[in-house]
């Protein structure tokens, strides 16, 4: 038996576009459900979700049916959390609040293997399909996909140092963060955010770094889609849910 394939990183690295949506319910259905609903991918938020990583567990087996690729992004830069998400199975993991090249080659790191990295090692995980896999620790460094993000203006100053650190696969930036540390919160629509969205893609586009974005509606996700980010996120799906929910309630009232 072989270790499974990162199919994302695989598209992401040949240039592809791919249109995910963010998962925040921390249900098995859900993710069943969402991950054949024809997206690209499925990211699960440990960050701003009650979800722990024994949480994390059955989302990622439900979604292992469906077509989208999950990805993980852990509660924090950790190297502790970080390593508990891989063993479980997640071969992306979007890192959060990455300020500076120091800390985004700390995440790096910690996804690896020594003597590339400082990841502990265990035998029979969901990632090694139980230990089935005989390959896996010879492949699993280079199979894991690395994404940092950038939601702050100080970590856009260097945006340059932290998305050539080798191992990091692509960039995200994170508009509602960004918007509260440039004094605009609850606003990522500002000008100011919107013109700092702007300038962070021409620079990983000049770089050759694929670039992703959370959009909370498609008119900004086809926008910053046709600016040239390339993984990025249409909607939440808790947000979908209200939605759709309060529309329905509304319209039998």
């Amino acid at each position: 038996m072989k270790s499974l394939e990162n199919t994302f990183k695989k598209r992401l690295l040949a240039g592809e576009t791919l249109i995910g949506l963010w998962s925040s319910l921390c249900s098995p259905i859900a993710a069943e459900a969402l991950a054949d609903a024809g997206f690209d991918w499925l990211l699960f938020d440990s960050e701003h979700s009650p979800v722990e990583v024994a949480g994390l567990y059955p989302l990622l087996q439900a979604a292992s049916s469906g077509s989208a690729e999950a990805i993980v992004r852990p509660a924090w830069n950790d190297k502790v959390l970080i390593k508990r998400v891989l063993d479980i199975g997640a071969q992306t993991v979007l890192v959060p609040f990455v300020q500076n090249a120091e800390e985004a080659r700390a995440a790096v790191e910690a996804t690896r293997y020594p003597p590339e990295g400082i990841r502990g090692v265990a035998g029979s995980t969901r990632a090694s399909r139980y230990g089935r896999a005989k390959d896996y620790f010879k492949v699993a460094n280079r199979e894991v996909c690395v994404l940092v993000q950038i939601e702050t203006g100080v970590a856009l100053e260097v945006l340059e140092d932290i998305a050539t650190v080798d191992g990091v696969d692509g960039v995200f930036i994170g508009p509602s963060d960004l918007a509260a540390s440039l004094g605009h919160l609850g606003n990522p629509g500002h000008e100011n955010v919107q013109r700092a969205l702007r300038v962070a893609i021409d620079k990983l586009k000049a770089l050759g770094k694929p670039a992703g974005i959370l959009a909370t509606n498609p008119e900004d996700a086809m926008r910053y889609r046709n600016w040239g980010y390339q993984f990025v996120a249409a909607g939440v799906d808790l947000g979908l849910l209200v939605k759709a929910a309060d529309g329905l309630a509304n319209q039998m009232k």
